[in-house]
């Protein structure tokens, strides 16, 4: 006779931090793709930095062209990580701090609990 182990009794732990369930891992996904770029990187962490610059001043810190940075900027746009109104004829930008916030509490309480985990 096999004795069928018993998983339910082994597996009760509790987290600090809750896992992610599976919509919240593939709307994060998505967010991370989006920074999963060194440009995109770049310019969320300049837009982060001077608060609304416009697309103007964002486009010459680059040696690429106009519609490739416009490409950078819809992607990260796209993934609610920046949000964008126009000026005149400029179209300035800011980081959204909700989403921001978002990934660095995940962040933050993902890293506190691999610390206390033993390992």
């Amino acid at each position: 006779m096999v004795l069928e182990p018993d998983v339910t009794a082994v597996c009760r732990i509790s987290a600090p931090v809750p896992p992610l369930t599976s919509r919240e891992a593939g709307s994060l996904a998505e967010v991370f793709k989006a920074l999963g770029d060194p440009v995109r990187l770049e310019l969320i962490s300049m837009i982060a930095a001077y608060g609304e610059p416009c697309v103007c001043d964002l486009t010459k810190a680059f040696d690429l062209a106009a519609p490739t940075i416009s490409h950078h900027l819809k992607v990260l746009r796209k993934a609610g990580l920046i949000e964008s109104r126009r000026q005149g004829t400029w179209i300035h930008y800011r980081a959204v701090p909700e989403k921001l916030a978002e990934l660095s509490i995940l962040l933050d309480g993902q890293a506190r609990t691999a610390v206390l985990l033993p390992g």
